[in-house]
């Protein structure tokens, strides 16, 4: 018996090392993983997140912005739109910001200058992360479900149930809500080059085209000089083909005595033409009418002219991708995308006019925009595939 409880107690005296090895590995263990946990958290909030001299300009736009001050008084991080709340996603978004770590210590972003140059290329990695994950650093605190959309304002009354239906995410429409949109200039431009190439390749067959483009045209092919101006999404109809040139028939309207432009309909701003004093000539009058709420007289007329075919397109619909991804990038930086039935055609003008200066849109890119939106507004008369 005593021999037996010698050799236990030896047992005892070997497993000791053991035991204290493993306790040992389970206290390090502990704090290795308290220690992480803090370090996480740590390098989540906003003072350490703003704490580099790069983000001072994407604090300054964050603190003009709804997410860090509004009526309610609730305040969204910085790890609250920037890192995911799902375990997985949460490392894999605190190891890729080390190459912000990199960034910093590179000098990338740290001047004016640098951070404008390369605010378009951060700006989209990051919607793109949102549109994969479904806007979820959005969703934590937003959902449909828990929205009441009849309390809202009536451009959200509208574009949500729309969202909804069609499975869009947050990021779809919601781009600028805590940081200025960045110069969309070149990706402006781009959709607009996207366009010409497709037009280069219309059919010839094709007897209906729509004006990717503002385009001049002449009344016949040995003017030298242009007759008018054709806007961008207009529609024509075929007549001829003559080498990379082609005759075409302008059906539209006009305000009786006043015969310097061609609009898409009646009673409606939608400019499809402006002509010189001999295209003003050359218009003919199909019918008229009388405008029921201004009293205004108004003649069904057509003209015909030439003008090139490489800016010309058969589907109607790439111009209004276009135009809507036009819309998406430049006008979401103050408030979600307005619904384009919220004005009608008129009020579309002055509603352009007013957003213009805050965006990135030219000239040409900004009338495109304004037909769009006059062409899909409230008292729209005009169908897909018919200007008439």
């Amino acid at each position: 018996m005593a021999r037996k409880r010698r050799l236990l107690s030896f047992h005892w005296l070997k497993s000791w090392p053991m035991l204290g090895l493993i306790l040992l590995g389970a206290v390090i263990g502990a704090a290795l993983l308290a220690g992480g946990a803090t370090i996480m958290h740590k390098t989540s909030d906003s003072e350490f997140c703003v704490s580099c001299h790069s983000m001072e300009r994407p604090l300054a736009e964050y603190q003009g912005s709804i997410h860090f001050q509004n009526p309610k008084g609730i305040r969204a991080e910085c790890a609250d739109c920037h890192v995911p709340h799902q375990p997985v996603d949460y490392l894999l978004t605190k190891i890729g910001a080390l190459k912000d770590v990199y960034g910093e210590i590179t000098g990338k972003i740290n001047t004016e200058e640098k951070y404008n140059a390369h605010k378009l290329s951060m700006a989209e990695s990051v919607w793109k992360t949102m549109k994969a994950n479904d806007s979820a650093t959005c969703r934590s605190c937003h959902s449909f479900e828990a929205m009441d959309i009849l309390a809202q304002r009536p451009e959200a009354r509208k574009a949500h149930p729309v969202a909804i239906s069609e499975g869009q995410t947050c990021i779809d429409c919601h781009r600028g809500v805590a940081h200025i949109l960045p110069d969309m200039s070149a990706s402006n431009a781009s959709g607009a080059s996207q366009l010409l190439a497709a037009a280069a390749h219309t059919s010839e067959k094709a007897t209906t085209l729509y004006a990717v483009a503002t385009q001049s045209f002449r009344l016949t092919l040995d003017n030298e000089q242009p007759d008018g101006t054709l806007f961008p999404s207009t529609q024509v109809t075929v007549l001829q083909h003559n080498g990379d040139q082609l005759q075409a028939r302008l059906d539209g309207w006009q305000q009786q005595d006043v015969t310097g432009a061609i609009y898409a309909a009646p009673g409606k701003r939608i400019l499809s033409a402006v002509l010189d004093e001999a295209a003003s000539s050359q218009v003919k009058v199909i019918n008229s009418q009388t405008d029921s709420e201004t009293g205004q007289r108004w003649n069904q007329v057509e003209l015909t002219f030439w003008l090139p075919k490489n800016i010309l397109i058969e589907d109607q619909q790439k111009i209004w991708q276009y135009a809507s991804g036009l819309m998406t990038a430049n006008c979401t930086g103050c408030h979600g995308l307005t619904a384009l039935n919220h004005f009608n055609a008129n009020q579309w003008i002055g509603v352009m006019k007013g957003m213009a200066p805050r965006t990135s849109l030219s000239e040409e890119q900004l009338r495109l925009l304004t037909q769009y939106a006059q062409k899909h507004a409230s008292d729209s008369v005009i169908s897909e595939g018919s200007e008439k």
